[in-house]
């Protein structure tokens, strides 16, 4: 192992490029480096419920508008229907209760595997110290 001394100070720097990993070590890193990937999948899709939810939301408060007697055109796929102003409130409201126990159920997905997360982080920095990186670019 090389030792290198810093200009114009006393400290020695050891050089670490030699530190061993075992196929243990190597499959927690792999499996980190999944959960990690997992993780900005979830950041996503929780981002598009959000939206989601926000939009149902903003539909739900302009349709307060309309008539009683109006029809209003909901989306269901590809193809709106039409109904009358309590019928899309139902809609809108099932829709809304669906997004939100999607994003719940996303959360917790999330919760579990950045749990994972912090027991692996813990241990491969135990194991390595400031020779590993598992800090995000965000």
């Amino acid at each position: 192992m090389a030792a290198k001394v810093a200009s114009g100070t006393n400290k020695v720097f050891q050089n670490h490029d030699d530190v061993h990993i075992s196929f243990e070590d190597q499959q927690r890193i792999n499996r980190f480096a999944k959960h990690n990937a997992r993780m900005d999948e979830f950041k996503a899709e929780l981002e598009m419920k959000r939206n989601e939810l926000k939009c149902v939301e903003e539909a739900l408060e302009e349709i307060e508008l309309f008539d009683e007697d109006d029809d209003i055109p909901f989306l269901v796929g590809e193809v709106f229907l039409s109904h009358k102003l309590g019928a899309t409130q139902d809609l809108l409201k099932e829709t809304k209760d669906q997004v939100l126990k999607e994003i719940a159920s996303v959360e917790a997905k999330a919760k579990v595997i950045k749990a994972e997360m912090d027991e692996l982080k813990a241990h491969l920095y135990q194991r390595f110290g400031s020779n590993i990186s598992l800090e995000s670019d965000d």
